[in-house]
């Protein structure tokens, strides 16, 4: 078994794709397959070195590891000599019109209620007009002729799949500069590397369809080769996903406090009938299943990405996270804070609660409240035990209990409603801090 993930590297990793590569990552893994890392950089004027830098480092965070690499820019010897074949054969012929002609075409058959599929009309152009129009500089761009009929396959998702290619204008596979197209070059590049599982978005239904047909022009039978495609991604209320996938890249998930962990297990069933679970790699591997996703859009539900996220963090050690923390913090500081973060970047603000300055909100109702507070604040050193004594001692003196003892004295010290427990909090933030912040929330 061999599996590939092909992004081209004109932008970041996004979760659409690290779904994909999760998904061929793990099926290799759980069959003792062969992962490939291919990188589709045959688009030279959006193709960047350091998008390509961004992709094997995104992978690398989410644990996904590879087998081989490498990238298409390198194999255009194979791209032409494949074109040769196919030239020779008729199926990939010259073409010359203009994109002005190629809309104008269109729109006389939208006009005619007839579908705007390529007319082939290059086909038949005679030896004598290529040559004519060679001669007065055009340069030929080149279509593949699709085979009359249905192209269809057994899909490990979605079921049987048809793709009726008639309806399908033939594919422009190489440019009139000679770029190769994605269409072409994949084809090209799976029966190279002896790809035997192709695991990708459903939005590639027809793109399979077409290049099915290129497997068999190129003497390869398509039957050799096991197909997937994974139903798309939607939000919350059911809309596309696709428009706020640059918003969820894996960079800013990641410069947010997401935890690789929590994207794994979020995406490794997502799609299917079983919660996610924090797991090992192997762990996720062994529990991929094709037929446990469903053939349903897959929604993609941000509050448990954070749900689990949080969880990972909540039994992160200290060591694990130690680096990414804010300097000076310490072990007694994340064991404190950690069980209330959904992103580790929330640490920060937690981190200036405990050693930094803050302005606490002002509560000149509870003035009196805070001034007896105040006064009765215990000397230190403070341990854990110093919360529980001191409203112990605050609520035999003035009389207060529950929410009226316990919150005002909690939006003086921190400055929120809600956070870690003051008893382990207390001793972080220290007397002098404690004392300065009772007195400004009291003015």
């Amino acid at each position: 078994m061999k599996l590939r993930f092909a992004p081209s590297p004109t932008g970041y990793l996004h979760v659409g794709n690290a779904r994909i590569a999760l998904a061929n990552a793990l099926i290799a893994r759980r069959q003792g397959g062969h992962f490939l890392l291919r990188l589709d950089d045959t688009d030279l004027e959006r193709s960047r070195p350091e998008f390509e830098e961004a992709i094997r480092h995104d992978l690398a965070w989410l644990g996904i590891t590879w087998d081989s690499s490498f990238r298409q820019a390198d194999r255009t010897a194979a791209y032409e000599e494949a074109a040769e074949k196919l030239k020779a054969s008729g199926r990939l012929y010259p073409c010359f019109e203009s994109e002005e002609e190629l809309r104008a075409k269109r729109e006389l058959r939208l006009k005619r209620h007839q579908a705007p599929v390529y007319d082939r009309a290059m086909l038949r152009l005679t030896k004598e007009q290529r040559e004519s129009a060679e001669a007065g500089g055009k340069r030929p761009y080149w279509r593949f002729k699709l085979s009359d009929g249905e192209v269809f396959w057994p899909d490990l998702v979605l079921g049987r799949r048809a793709v009726k290619l008639p309806a399908i204008s033939d594919p422009v596979l190489i440019r009139a500069d000679g770029t190769h197209l994605y269409t072409f070059t994949s084809v090209v590049d799976d029966i190279f590397a002896g790809i035997t599982h192709i695991i990708r978005g459903e939005d590639h239904i027809t793109n399979t369809g077409v290049q099915i047909d290129i497997f068999r022009a190129l003497g390869v039978r398509p039957e050799t080769m096991n197909f997937a495609h994974l139903p798309l991604l939607v939000d919350g209320d059911g809309g596309k996903l696709s428009k706020r996938l640059e918003g969820l890249s894996l960079r800013s998930l990641r410069q947010d406090g997401m935890e690789p962990a929590a994207i794994t297990a979020y995406l490794a069933r997502l799609g299917t009938s079983m919660s996610p679970e924090i797991l090992p790699m192997d762990e996720l591997a062994a529990t991929f299943d094709f037929k446990a996703i469903s053939r349903s859009p897959a929604r993609f539900d941000m509050t448990q990405l954070l749900r689990l996220n949080r969880i990972v963090l909540h039994h992160a050690s200290f060591e694990e996270v130690r680096d990414r923390l804010p300097p000076g913090a310490t072990e007694a500081f994340w064991n404190t804070v950690r069980g209330n973060l959904d992103l580790l970047t929330e640490a920060r603000h937690w981190w200036e609660v405990t050693a930094g300055e803050i302005s606490p909100p002002p509560l000149q109702e509870d003035h009196d409240y805070l001034t007896a507070a105040l006064e009765m604040l215990p000397p230190e050193p403070w341990d854990t035990s110093t919360w529980s004594a001191w409203t112990k001692a605050l609520k035999a003196g003035t009389g207060r209990m529950g929410k009226g003892l316990f919150q005002p004295l909690r939006l003086a010290l921190t400055g929120e409603p809600h956070g870690p427990e003051l008893a382990e909090l207390l001793p972080l933030i220290g007397r002098t801090r404690a004392e300065r912040r009772l007195h400004l929330a009291s003015l």
